[in-house]
């Protein structure tokens, strides 16, 4: 199972890169696999502003539809619309072009709330 040690995760399965107040954001490893073949991502959300643990999204795999979560509250300056052709990408590289929405954080201290890849291991384990 890859577990970034650089990244930031949430109970939900998100894991989050940041960067100043910039903060990328998608599905972990640990995710992809348990929803198996991904094969739609719809994020609507391009320009909202929402509060942390809002859903910014849903992911479609075969045998399943999950909500995607806001680990931290801000207004999505980003999606990544390689996802509308090649879902799949989240299956194949989730921590790399499988990022799903860049956000301007809102509250910079929410990020304290994160797990580090250690708890992140814990949870999954």
């Amino acid at each position: 199972m890859n577990v970034p040690a650089d990244l930031k995760y949430t109970k939900d399965h998100e894991w989050v890169k940041i960067e100043g107040n910039i903060a990328t954001i998608g599905i972990t490893d640990f995710a992809q696999g348990e929803l198996g073949d991904i094969v739609y991502v719809e994020i609507e959300t391009e320009g909202d502003t929402l509060n942390k643990e809002d859903t910014f999204g849903t992911v479609e795999a075969v045998k399943t539809v999950s909500d995607l979560f806001m680990p931290l509250s801000g207004t999505v300056s980003e999606v990544n619309g390689d996802l509308e052709g090649t879902p799949e990408t989240v299956n194949s590289d989730p921590y790399g072009n499988g990022w799903m929405i860049k956000i301007e954080m809102s509250d910079t201290s929410e990020a304290a709330d994160l797990l580090d890849a250690d708890a992140y291991k814990n949870l999954i384990s």
